[in-house]
């Protein structure tokens, strides 16, 4: 039976166990959508406002030229690698739980972070705060999915949602910049600990708690330890292989560890009475076709703010505050962009509304892609940002409906932690990916002969690695368009009509 599918009624079995009682759900389950988007918005501008902080944060701790990276690394290698079992943790045991257990977890550990007296400290804090990431994303998600049952109301709370994937990392860039530069880069973590206390206490009074399946079943620690040891492996192998180099040795040797282990984790789950992850999900062709875009499409979004960034910063000589500034119009332009797809899909379809919001994308990529070395923001990069946000929001809302619509009650959290998980990964691959080449093209043109040295042949080859960058990024953008227009069949859309949720599984 397919996971989507109703689970049927037999009358003569006997009547299911009555539930544990849960606490009264809220008048509205707008306000819990809104306590669960602060918590997301926290977690995701976290990303960029680190990235700004950064060369502030290397003078001040004294970390060594290689090791830097690791304040971006640890944070990708647990949030990455604990994203599925922390999906399926909030099916089994509860979701309101596991997501406070996160929120908790990621603000006490900006804490450490604030006040971290050298390298090492930070950098554990940063593996902290993707621990806590890993479990409470996916559980805010499955809270909005069980929340909003019909695709209609469904449709609305994902664009407020698809805002906040898409907004919140010009805000962190635009957040670092003002907190590094007017006070110290120890409030980049600081500003969390005020939010998360809100959240928390804001969770306890509004968000209603569910009750998890894990209370009648045993838990799958094999499949527990194998999924998460292969995805710590495949996160850390991606993170590695551009200093590696991707046909050495090493990077060859862990990407088939990596992969080694997670097939292992497929044979456990096969043969297990109780498996922690229920491949049937995936039966669901929306879901499978949302997540595979989502897969490319993070990748290019993710590199937008790294290289405009460094465009910026590098090539333009804009200050950390004024380059988050410059990124301001990317976030009204992706809200824009969102409530657009809102009312667009209900007109013409999410498939629709998703090849025409990649598609809007790869066209700003591809413009981004003749950026000059003596360029303007105002002439050269305004409009394209815009463009490309506008065509984020537009994607992201129909993206993220495909890939969490018709997903039976009781394995939401599991599917929320795919569709994070899809994106994640294919933003760190992506940016290890197009980052290498960008790097390798600047190099070559860079030791070519007759193209002269100094600083300012340095800089055209920066500028033309860019180029690459933004070019490889419009291809991944259109194949995620290949991937929704080639594979989603008119008899697949039709989970997204507003019709009755399917019936969930007694727990």
């Amino acid at each position: 039976m397919d996971i989507t599918d109703s689970v049927p009624h037999d009358t003569d079995a006997p009547p299911p166990p009555v539930p544990a009682p849960a606490e009264p759900a809220v008048r509205s389950p707008w306000v819990a959508l809104a306590v669960v988007c602060v918590a997301q918005f926290m977690i995701t501008l976290d990303a960029t406002v680190v990235n700004v902080a950064a060369p502030a944060i290397q003078h001040s701790l004294h970390f060594a030229p290689g090791n830097l990276q690791w304040i971006i690394n640890a944070y990708t290698l647990l949030s990455g690698g604990f994203l599925l079992l922390g999906g399926r943790t909030g099916d089994l045991v509860g979701r309101r739980l596991v997501f406070s257990s996160g929120v908790l977890l990621f603000t006490a550990a900006s804490l450490l972070n604030g006040i971290a007296p050298n390298a090492g400290v930070l950098i554990v804090g940063r593996g902290l705060q993707g621990l806590g990431a890993a479990f409470a994303s996916p559980a805010a998600l499955a809270l909005l999915m069980t929340a909003f049952p019909g695709t209609r109301e469904r449709t609305k709370a994902l664009a407020v949602w698809s805002t906040i994937a898409v907004s919140g990392g010009a805000v962190g860039v635009l957040l670092g910049g003002l907190l590094t530069d007017l006070l110290s880069w120890r409030w980049t973590f600081f500003i969390n600990l005020p939010i998360g206390a809100a959240t928390l206490l804001a969770t306890a009074k509004f968000v209603p708690a569910t009750r998890g399946e894990g209370r009648t079943r045993g838990f799958d620690t094999a499949g527990a330890v194998s999924v998460t040891g292969g995805c710590v492996l495949l996160v850390y192998w991606i993170v590695q292989a551009p200093s590696w180099g991707w046909g050495s040795a090493k990077t060859l040797a862990v990407g088939a560890a990596a992969l080694l282990i997670l097939a292992a984790f497929g044979v456990i789950e096969r043969r297990s009475s109780a498996p922690l992850v229920r491949f049937e999900l995936f039966r669901s062709r929306p879901l499978s076709v949302g997540n595979g875009a989502l897969f490319l499409f993070g990748g290019a979004a993710f590199a937008l703010f790294f290289f405009a960034s460094l465009y910026l910063q590098e090539v333009l000589a804009y200050s950390p505050l004024r380059a988050g500034v410059a990124f301001l119009p990317v976030f009204i332009a992706s809200v824009l962009g969102a409530g657009v797809a809102q009312q667009l899909v209900r007109r013409i379809g999410a498939r629709s509304v998703a090849v025409l919001g990649l598609g809007v994308c790869a066209i700003g990529m591809l413009m981004l892609a003749r950026i000059p070395v003596h360029g303007t923001y105002a002439s050269d990069l305004l409009a394209e940002l815009i463009l490309i946000s506008l065509g984020m929001g537009m994607a992201t809302v129909p993206l993220i409906l495909l890939s969490t619509t018709g997903v039976r009650e009781d394995l939401s959290g599991l599917a929320s932690g795919v569709n994070n998980m899809s994106q994640n990964i294919g933003r760190a691959l992506g940016l290890a990916v197009l980052s290498s080449i960008a790097t390798s093209h600047a190099t070559h043109i860079l030791h070519s002969p007759g193209n002269g040295t100094g600083p300012e042949a340095a800089l055209h080859a920066q500028v033309s690695g860019y180029h690459w960058g933004f070019v490889g990024s419009a291809i991944l953008i259109l194949a995620s368009v290949a991937v929704v227009a080639a594979l989603l069949r008119r008899q697949d859309l039709a989970a997204l009509e507003d019709a009755p949720p399917p019936v969930p599984a007694a727990a």
